[in-house]
């Protein structure tokens, strides 16, 4: 084989990152480097694998059928080095995990002390979005998702339901007054999700149903900024009480419509593509999770 595991991840590494500075911050290379060393792939290949222009590098058609057998030698390599530290009862390797930013500030980050100290070999890149990601695509070992799911090619395991609540802070009902009925959220100031929409029917009993709709004042596509409007007194919002549960220890938030509120557990899952035994590095860390997570109720 003339090409090297090496090439092959700067290769992979360009494609990710999108230009040779970036992959070679991530490689820890220069970029003369990252640029020779696809210059020694692209002539031992005897083809053009990018083509770049001023503003970005784009994959040629070989370039394009090569990633996909690059991908597949470095899975095949890191699958391999899991299965040899398992046999050790030493997982290593990297762990790419995603989440919801609230998800990952209030629940992941505060567990990874213990975790990192039980498990030193494990590297963990946390990566944060609001929206729904293509696990390969985006290079992703384990996902979490809050509420049900929809993806039937995923294997998933569900760490835990969380109750929605309608919570203001102190200082805004001291200023607007405290909803008496649901019907008085009309008269408020309501903070809601751009996206999706359901994230905008409120579990409140009211007179045509069991779930409200609300027509928000002020919109965030993040659960974290709806929890930091909130917080600063802009509004009413309708939170998971993962993200809020020390805000109301606190008094900073203050449950309203609490008789009129309907039960409503969203669902927490971990998710992740399963062809063969799950990777050493990710199944550790989703037991940990799982363990940590039934610890805290």
């Amino acid at each position: 084989m003339k090409t090297t595991l090496e090439e092959l991840l700067t290769f992979t590494a360009v494609i990710d990152t999108g230009s040779l500075t970036a992959a070679a911050d991530r490689l820890g290379q220069t970029a003369s480097g990252v640029s020779r060393a696809m210059s020694r792939l692209e002539e031992k290949l005897g083809t053009t694998l990018l083509r770049r222009t001023t503003r970005r590098l784009e994959l040629t058609e070989e370039g394009a059928l090569f990633l996909g057998h690059a991908r597949q030698i470095l899975d095949a390599v890191e699958a391999a080095e899991d299965q040899m530290a398992a046999r050790l009862e030493c997982p290593a390797g990297k762990i790419r995990v995603n989440a919801a930013s609230p998800f990952m500030l209030h629940v992941i980050v505060p567990k990874l002390a213990g975790f990192r100290a039980q498990y030193p070999e494990i590297d963990i890149e946390l990566n944060t979005s609001d929206d729904l990601i293509d696990l390969i695509e985006q290079r992703t070992d384990l996902a979490i998702r809050i509420g049900n799911l929809r993806d039937s090619t995923l294997h998933a395991r569900r760490l835990g339901r969380y109750p929605l609540r309608v919570l203001a802070s102190p200082d805004y009902l001291k200023a607007r007054g405290k909803p008496k009925t649901v019907e008085d959220l009309r008269k408020h100031s309501l903070i809601g999700f751009t996206q999706p929409a359901s994230l905008n029917r409120w579990p409140l009993r009211h007179g045509a149903g069991e779930d409200y709709e609300i027509s928000p004042g002020l919109c965030a596509s993040s659960g974290e900024t709806i929890r930091q409007l909130a917080l600063a007194g802009h509004g009413i919002a309708c939170l998971a009480d993962f993200m809020t549960e020390t805000d109301r220890q606190r008094g900073d938030l203050v449950q309203v419509l609490v008789k009129d509120t309907v039960e409503v557990l969203q669902p927490v899952h971990a998710v992740y593509y399963r062809n063969t035994e799950i990777a050493a590095r990710i199944r550790v860390f989703l037991e940990y999770l799982v363990a940590a997570m039934r610890e805290d109720g």
